[in-house]
């Protein structure tokens, strides 16, 4: 899977998720970055990739990698957000 990929859940019930993943779908549009939505919820092959990916048996969604390179989480796409270098971090 070449380009920027963002591995979020459709069934989680954790509010602060859901938000997340809103936010980087709403930035990545506005910026007009394009990118595979992975639903880790509807295979367990993606969950075990998104986790092999950020290398942490417990990463949880959102997560963000550019093909099979890991970028972050979140809070590392937020932060490169607001010091304006999303591109360096989405590795464009």
């Amino acid at each position: 899977m070449a380009g920027v990929v963002v591995y979020m859940s459709t069934v989680s019930s954790n509010m602060a998720i859901k938000q997340q993943q809103t936010k980087i779908k709403n930035i990545l549009e506005s910026k007009k970055v394009p990118y595979t939505e992975v639903d880790i919820s509807a295979s367990e092959d993606d969950k075990k990739k998104m986790r092999a990916i950020a290398e942490n048996e417990t990463a949880l969604p959102p997560q963000i990698a550019n093909g099979d390179s890991y970028c972050g989480n979140f809070e590392a796409f937020d932060e490169a957000v607001e010091c304006e270098v999303l591109e360096k971090f989405l590795k464009l």
